[in-house]
């Protein structure tokens, strides 16, 4: 009973998270596609539900459809490849209402069964449903401002020192054992997490901090690449957050793609850190106690992690000292993503979900990247030590930074 109750309180809370960006959006705005490698918005309104159908329902307990039309038409999004754009029009979709009406459905049919379904399956269902809050989210920071409901405004950004002067400052990680993934039987996990290994790493150093804007503005007038919500207005450097825009925070984390990470390490005389390497210095701790979270096994709070939905943006690198690893790495868990030099690939030991197996290996074909931690708009569940996501390299989108390592 307990575990019911969990588990529909659960799907619930990630219920309300996608509800409450849709309606974020003006409903005239819902059929446009602010991303042009990814569907036009209308298609995440039936999407989120249609898996909850197809997975639960459909394949799991093999109940009948009642719209199979839209559990087909609802049911893949799109790797994001910019050389093969998607081509359709809104009038090639279905109408919001008749959509709506679809997803009601899906919830009142899901509700009768979710206490018969798998935990694993709930599990899928659940955390698929908060991925997506997160890509909305950048979805609709794509959006033109004025096509976002009314809103208080943007947060304010505070105060920067110039060129994120007072970020710098190295970790010595010492030699130890990093542990990638984890064992089957110990929890919930994405197939991609399977099966726990542990790796020996070499001593290194790795950057105390984030990279901030203000960094990587010296980069950019230096010749290098623009991140992709930066925009100079003739005056000065802007960025674009959720509401609109602001003087760009110069002590706010970069989000950048990997290309780009790549070139600015370089530039540094470092490179980005293996999945090994930023475990290491992310969860290793002197005396090899493990550890749920970088800072110990309290949970994510405000002075720990910009995460969890907490801020619809950035703040700044240094912001968050209680969420310090063992070694003083800060931030890395939550206010952005960080990559890694690593190839999305399976560990020893793979085996993809039965009811789900595409989820990773569909991208284990040598063009997308690992990041690790997380952004102020990835849920708390995702924030787990095991937990992969992946991109493509030059994927300029996703809320993704630079830590550096060296040696």
């Amino acid at each position: 009973m307990r575990e019911a109750i969990q588990r529909r309180r659960r799907l619930a809370q990630a219920r309300r998270r996608t509800d409450e960006l849709f309606a974020a959006v003006r409903p005239d705005s819902l059929f446009e596609r602010p991303v042009p490698e990814r569907h036009r918005l209308n298609f995440y309104v039936g999407h989120v539900e249609a898996f909850d159908w197809n997975m639960a329902c459909a394949g799991t307990l093999g109940v009948d459809p009642f719209n199979a039309e839209f559990d087909s038409l609802f049911a893949f999004g799109i790797d994001p490849d910019s050389s093969d754009l998607p081509s359709d029009e809104p009038e090639d979709w279905p109408g919001l209402e008749e959509t709506y009406e679809y997803c009601r459905e899906v919830r009142r049919r899901v509700d009768g069964v979710i206490d018969l379904v798998p935990g694993d399956v709930a599990g899928v269902c659940i955390e698929h449903r908060l991925m997506h809050a997160e890509t909305l989210c950048y979805l609709l920071q794509n959006l033109p401002a004025e096509r976002m409901a009314p809103r208080c405004g943007p947060e304010t950004a505070r105060s920067a020192p110039a060129r994120g002067a007072g970020h710098d400052g190295w970790a010595v990680i010492p030699e130890g054992e990093a542990r990638l993934g984890r064992s089957r039987g110990t929890g919930f996990g994405w197939d991609n997490e399977f099966e726990g290994l542990s790796v020996g790493v070499p001593e290194f150093e790795c950057s105390k901090h984030k990279v901030t804007n203000g960094e990587y503005l010296a980069h950019v007038e230096q010749g290098g690449s623009r991140p992709h919500y930066w925009r100079w207005n003739g005056r000065r450097w802007m960025l674009r957050t959720m509401f609109g825009e602001v003087p760009l925070p110069l002590d706010w984390p970069v989000y950048v793609t990997h290309e780009q990470a790549t070139r600015f390490a370089v530039g540094a005389g470092a490179s980005l850190p293996s999945q090994a390497q930023w475990d290491r210095a992310s969860y290793g701790s002197p005396d090899g106690s493990p550890r749920r979270y970088p800072w110990g096994d309290a949970g994510p709070s405000a002075g720990r992690a910009n995460a969890d939905f907490r801020s619809w943006d950035p703040c700044a690198v240094d912001a968050t000292p209680q969420g310090d690893s063992a070694y003083g790495v800060s931030q890395a868990v939550g206010n952005g993503w960080e990559w890694t030099s690593d190839l999305f690939r399976p560990f020893p030991g793979f085996e993809a979900h039965p009811l789900y197996p595409g989820y990773s290996a569909d991208f284990f074909d040598g063009q997308h990247y690992v990041m690790k931690g997380g952004s102020p708009r990835t849920a708390r569940p995702l924030l787990r030590r095991t937990f992969r996501n992946w991109f493509r390299a030059d994927y300029p989108y996703m809320y993704a930074t630079i830590r550096l390592v060296r040696g």
